[in-house]
């Protein structure tokens, strides 16, 4: 669903979709990521401050801003959907690296 709602939201706004019809699926991507974030740190908040999660986190605050830096949405976008596909694809030891123990956590 997440893909998806990603994929649509970015479809309309590079097509000029009205606003009014994207703005529900902005906050489906809104919602659909922070249930997922949720997820993938429980039961442990490790994940946050691991490669992966801070990319997630990242993700979440660019989808945050498209309301208040609408005129930039579309290279918003964009950068989100750069960070998703370097996030899902990077190496082991990167996805899980702390930041805040500044070494790479078991997976």
């Amino acid at each position: 669903m997440h893909i998806a709602v990603t994929g649509i939201l970015l479809g309309g706004h590079t097509f000029g979709v009205a606003a009014d019809e994207l703005r529900p699926v902005l906050w489906l991507v809104i919602a659909s990521g922070s249930a997922l974030t949720a997820i993938e740190a429980w039961p442990s908040l490790h994940w946050v401050h691991q490669g992966n999660g801070v990319m997630v986190l990242l993700k979440l605050l660019l989808l945050c801003l498209v309301p208040f830096a609408w005129r930039a949405r579309v290279p918003i976008l964009l950068a989100v959907v750069v960070l998703a596909s370097v996030a899902s694809h990077m190496p082991g030891r990167y996805r899980h690296y702390s930041l805040l123990y500044r070494r790479q956590m078991k997976s």
